[in-house]
């Protein structure tokens, strides 16, 4: 299970090798207000650092299970099965699909073979030849390629483009196995990103995914990072996107969150002072965002997302007692923005959580007026 624990980096909905992670790291430590040094998030029951699982947002048992057996045993067969129960338009089987995808990966760069030694991630290959009509197996084999690209080559080269373009093509398998399924149009949202298709490719396959999923919150995530990717200064464009996506949102849609995803994917440009995170614009963001998690089934995959992105500007806006809210729900797992983009999320994570904690004894919380 070890190579698990780095999976988070690769895992999430289209947050593949994210750029100017260092800047990001950055911008995390210069808006830190106040002390946590007094604080003890111990007596609020939270998860001591060491023990945070920095592998996923949120709990998926079966995702694990799944992945333990996969790799101590090398049987694809269980990620068949897995896959094959998991509902197609769904945030979860995009999710799972990233993650055995990164397994794979991870495991190659782990063992990339040689004369004595055969390579990681050995399941898929079989997966793929065993069973070269599973639909689960396609998706899977086509989001690998993506991260191989991004993992092993560098944006522009001919390496990067050969495995880009291969990925593309994997991506054009697994639809045709799996016509009403979004999955293989979501990869292939990295895949525009990586060869930058024009605005009209990517518009074009950006239907593709609005006519089988179209409140798909990892796919909107995956778009998003496209728009600010692809044209840089015009943050208008990725801000508008996010707008229309929380303005259309259906009733009990996560997708009323997505202007606060757009400020995260655009700190690096902002003054980073401790009034913009009290500004109109993130303050907006904010309640859109507490909106759509107030309105979100509680058992929504990408709720815990929401929750660990309220956590940061919640913390940052010194709003104490809501981020104490937001952790009540989500504490225990780190896997997810804005900790993923550093180098140790739940070191990150608990120097937020430590200041909230502050915060709120600051202003008279204790943890016997914290709801739970």
């Amino acid at each position: 299970m070890e190579i698990l624990w780095g999976l988070m980096a690769l895992l999430m909905i289209g947050f593949v090798m994210w750029p100017v992670v260092a800047r990001r790291r950055a911008g995390l430590r210069q808006v830190l207000p106040g002390d946590p040094d007094g604080a003890d998030p111990a007596n609020y029951g939270f998860v001591r650092q060491e023990l945070l699982d920095v592998r996923m947002p949120g709990p998926d048992q079966d995702l694990l299970d799944v992945l333990d057996v996969v790799q101590r045993s090398q049987d694809y067969r269980a990620a068949k099965q897995l896959l094959a129960g998991t509902e197609a338009e769904g945030e979860v089987r995009w999710q799972r699909v990233q993650a055995f995808a990164g397994a794979a990966s991870l495991e190659l760069a782990k063992r990339p073979g040689g004369v004595d030694e055969s390579p990681g991630g050995q399941w898929l290959r079989v997966w793929r030849a065993e069973a070269p009509k599973d639909a689960g197996g396609a998706a899977v084999h086509a989001e690998f390629l993506v991260q191989q690209a991004w993992r092993t080559s560098t944006p522009g080269t001919d390496e990067f483009r050969i495995i880009m373009e291969e990925a593309r093509a994997a991506c054009g398998d697994a639809a045709l196995l799996a016509p009403g399924d979004p999955i293989p149009y979501i990869i292939e949202l990295s895949v525009a990103r990586g060869l930058a298709y024009s605005r009209e490719e990517f518009e074009q396959l950006w239907l593709k995914i609005l006519d089988r999923a179209p409140a798909h919150m990892g796919a909107h995530l995956a778009a998003l990072h496209y728009w600010c990717e692809k044209w840089h200064g015009s943050r208008e464009l990725a801000y508008s996107f996010a707008e229309s996506a929380a303005a259309r949102a259906p009733q009990g849609s996560l997708l009323a969150a997505m202007p606060l995803f757009a400020v995260l994917e655009h700190l690096p440009e902002v003054n980073l002072v401790r009034s913009f995170y009290q500004s109109e614009v993130v303050t907006k963001a904010v309640h859109g965002a507490l909106f759509a998690v107030h309105e979100a089934r509680p058992d929504d995959p990408m709720l815990a997302h929401v929750r660990h992105l309220l956590v940061f500007f919640l913390v940052s806006g010194e709003r104490w007692a809501e981020a104490m809210d937001q952790l009540v729900h989500v504490d225990g797992h780190v896997g997810a923005l804005p900790w993923s983009l550093t180098s140790d999320p739940a070191a990150d994570y608990a120097i937020y959580r430590a200041l909230a904690v502050a915060g709120y004894e600051a202003n008279g919380g204790s943890p016997a007026t914290l709801p739970h």
